[in-house]
C-alpha cells in the first residue's frame, strides 16, 4: 500500500535532509576551493595551489569554512528538492497520462527534477550567499575590497547583509540560481536515472537492487552532468554574491558580459577541477544516503 501523500512528503523531505548532510561533509573542502577560484581566478595557479594555500593559511578549518551555512543550504535545498521531486513526479504523470504509482521513464523523472529545482532555489539562494561570502572573506579582505576588523562568523555575515542590504540582500543572485538549477537538475536527475538504468540492465536487476557502488557512481555521474552544463552560470552567481558585499552590485547579464570582456571565457570555468573531483564522492554520498534512508523509512511504514 502506497503511503498517504503527506507521509510520502515527510519521508522524501527527511531522506533529502540526510542526503544533503552526507553531501556537505564529503565535499566541503573542494567546494571551498571552487568558490575561491571562481571569485579570484588570478590569485591562484590552480586547484592544488588554492587548496594548499588555504590549508597553510587556516588549516583544516579554513577548508571547512562555511560548513554551517553549507549544511543549512544543502539540508534546506535537498529537503525541498526531493519533497518537490515527489510532487512533481505526480504532476508529470498527470501531464503524460501515466496512471498513479506507475514508473516514469528516465526523461520524465529528469523533467520532474528540473521543475522541483525552482522551489529548492528559493531556500538555497540565501544560505549559499552566506556560505560563499564566508569562503571568500579572506581574499576580499586581502585585496582591500572590504575591511571588517573583526572575526568573520556565520552570524557576523548575516548581520552585515541585513544591515547593509536588507532582507532582499540574501537573494542576490536568485535569478542566476534559478537559471542554473532548472537545466542543471534536468541533467542531474536524468544522468542519475540513465546511469542506474544502464547498471540495472547490465546486472539484470531492478534499479533499486543494483548495490552501493553503482548508486554512488550514478550519483557522481549525475553531478558531473549538472556541473558541465551549468558551471559558467554558477561562476557568475558566485561573483554576484561575493562582490555585492563590497558594494559591487550588478545583474547576471552585466556580470557575465564584464567577465567575458575583461577576463575571457576561460575564467568562467575557474574552479572546475575541484568541482569535478568533488562531485563523485559528494553526490555519490547524497544519493546513497537518500536512497538508503528513504528505503528504510518506507519499510518501517509498511511494517507498521
Amino acid at each position: 500500500m502506497a503511503p498517504h501523500p503527506v507521509v510520502q512528503a515527510v519521508i522524501d523531505l527527511s531522506a533529502g535532509a540526510i542526503g544533503g548532510t552526507a553531501c556537505v561533509f564529503s565535499g566541503q573542502p573542494l567546494d571551498t576551493a571552487k568558490v575561491k577560484m571562481q571569485t579570484f581566478p588570478s590569485l591562484y595557479r590552480g586547484f592544488v595551489d588554492c587548496f594548499l594555500t588555504t590549508y597553510r593559511q587556516a588549516g583544516l578549518r579554513g577548508l571547512y569554512q562555511g560548513t554551517t551555512p553549507a549544511l543549512m543550504a544543502n539540508i534546506a535545498e535537498n529537503s525541498v528538492l526531493f519533497m518537490s521531486y515527489g510532487f512533481c513526479q505526480e504532476v508529470v504523470r498527470m501531464v503524460y497520462g501515466v496512471s498513479g504509482g506507475a514508473a516514469l521513464s528516465d526523461m520524465q523523472k529528469a523533467c520532474a527534477g528540473s521543475v522541483a529545482s525552482i522551489f529548492s532555489s528559493l531556500v538555497l539562494c540565501p544560505t549559499e550567499l552566506v556560505k560563499c561570502r564566508l569562503q571568500a572573506m579572506h581574499e576580499m579582505e586581502s585585496s582591500g575590497k572590504i575591511t571588517t576588523g573583526q572575526k568573520n562568523t556565520l552570524w557576523s555575515v548575516m548581520r552585515s547583509v541585513m544591515r547593509n542590504e536588507g532582507v532582499l540582500g540574501f537573494f542576490q543572485g536568485l535569478t542566476t540560481t534559478i537559471a542554473r538549477e532548472v537545466p542543471g537538475y534536468f541533467c542531474f536527475f536524468g544522468g542519475y536515472e540513465l546511469s542506474r538504468s544502464a547498471f540495472a540492465e547490465y546486472m539484470s536487476k531492478s534499479k533499486d537492487d543494483i548495490g552501493v557502488v553503482p548508486i554512488m557512481f550514478s550519483g557522481g555521474f549525475g553531478g558531473a552532468c549538472l556541473w558541465l552544463v551549468v558551471y559558467p552560470m554558477d561562476c557568475v552567481k558566485s561573483r554576484i554574491q561575493v562582490l555585492s558585499m563590497a558594494g559591487q552590485q550588478a545583474g547576471f547579464f552585466r556580470t557575465f558580459m564584464r567577465i567575458l570582456q575583461t577576463e575571457g571565457v576561460k575564467v568562467l570555468y575557474s574552479g572546475l577541477t575541484p568541482t569535478m573531483i568533488r562531485t563523485f564522492p559528494a553526490n555519490g554520498a547524497l544519493f546513497l544516503a537518500y536512497e538508503a534512508s528513504r528505503k528504510m523509512m518506507m519499510q518501517q511504514f509498511e511494517d507498521s
